[in-house]
């Protein structure tokens, strides 16, 4: 079984506040899927930008860094 860090009641706020009625639970697990899948890249990547930097602390422009360089891929 796979441990997730992020919870699906969050998840399930999150896609309603984007404007669905009613969320399913399948919706849900396969949206957080995908963003801890997508997390863990920008953080690979920030983690890499901060030891350019000679830095241990990955700081935000570390990640907005890493997410515009993911999305360009």
């Amino acid at each position: 079984m796979v441990e997730y860090e992020l919870q699906l009641a969050p998840i399930h706020r999150l896609i309603k506040k984007a404007g669905a009625m009613r969320v399913s639970e399948s919706a849900a697990e396969e949206l957080r899927r995908v963003l801890e899948d997508i997390g863990m890249r920008i953080g690979r990547e920030a983690a890499k930008f901060a030891s350019h930097a000679g830095r241990k602390t990955i700081r935000a422009e570390d990640v907005r860094l890493a997410v515009s360089s993911i999305l360009r891929m």
